[in-house]
């Protein structure tokens, strides 16, 4: 369907304001870097477009008409918008929003703690963080790029391992100096354990094992929730090493298993393929990359 933009000679718009600034065809001409002959056939086309004639032309003199000079601040204002439009466009390609998903688990434990970093890093993005465990559409929305835990590749996209992941066992300092050491021959039933939906003991121990008893009954389905729960000494628990390891550091879980296992999911960063050319995106991709490198591995990493 056609609109009024469609017809619209934007091309003798701008001729039109050189000729005008300059009140002479061939000034204008040699300013846009086209031939005089050029200029006069873009003003024809706008004088056809509008039904008025728009300049007095007198030997080499050159004048606006009244319509001429009543369009021209109008034109201006106009270019103006345009021309501020588009050098909005190249600066949000350098910075401005960032639009990026990634897991609630991942952002809480992970990223947050290296936002500060990130801002004295990159002062002129400024990002906003969606959490979902779903696949992001790109097409549909208005994300530039995505860290997803999955095994790859990506098809159509854009991805990089980021980080690989690790199983570890933990308990609070106390729990642990109480009951010791979990070995991969232990029946659980020996130890207070938590048992997460994601991170599982059957996973962690590569064996058949009894569950035994839980101090919370059931499965807890968030994987924060389940190193808040060991946090607290209600009980041993399996997580993922990039959850815990500042709260391992900083002495507030104790590692209680002389083993890290490699986790079946690692840490990608996914954008569609032309987004890795914005200079913001490329930019982010480059300091969570150099973050995840200068994460430690866990001990006892086989």
């Amino acid at each position: 369907m056609e609109t009024a933009y469609d017809r619209l000679p934007l091309n003798a718009l701008r001729v039109f304001e050189a000729v005008a600034t300059r009140l002479n065809f061939a000034e204008a001409a040699e300013a846009l870097h086209v031939t005089p002959a050029a200029v006069s056939q873009q003003v024809k086309t706008l004088e056809d477009y509008l039904q008025t004639p728009l300049f007095r032309r007198s030997g080499r003199r050159v004048e606006l008409t009244v319509e001429g000079a009543d369009l021209l601040p109008r034109v201006r204002r106009g270019l103006d918008e345009l021309e501020a439009a588009m050098q909005a466009a190249k600066q949000q390609r350098e910075s401005g929003v960032l639009n990026v998903s990634m897991l609630s688990s991942f952002l809480q434990k992970w990223f947050t703690p290296r936002i500060g970093e990130l801002r004295a890093a990159i002062p002129d993005i400024d990002l906003h963080i969606h959490t979902s465990r779903e696949a992001v559409d790109f097409s549909r929305s208005d994300f530039h790029a995505a860290i997803r835990m999955g095994k790859g590749p990506y098809p159509g996209m854009h991805a990089e391992l980021l980080l690989v992941e690790w199983l570890v066992a933990v308990a609070s300092p106390a729990l642990f100096a109480k009951h010791g050491v979990i070995s991969c021959e232990d029946d659980l039933s020996r130890h207070p354990v938590l048992h997460g939906v994601d991170e599982t003991w059957a996973e962690f121990l590569a064996q058949d094992v009894a569950p035994g008893p839980a101090p919370l009954r059931g499965m807890i389905d968030d994987s924060v929730s389940v190193v808040s729960a060991a946090t607290e000494g209600l009980g041993y628990a399996i997580t993922r090493w990039s959850l815990v390891a500042r709260d391992v550091a900083a002495g507030r879980l104790a590692l209680a298993a002389p083993i890290a296992r490699k986790f079946r999911f690692a840490y990608y960063f996914v954008c569609p393929e032309s987004y890795i050319l914005l200079p913001k995106v490329a930019k982010f991709r480059d300091w969570i990359r150099s973050e995840a490198l200068r994460h430690p591995l866990p001990p006892h990493a086989a």
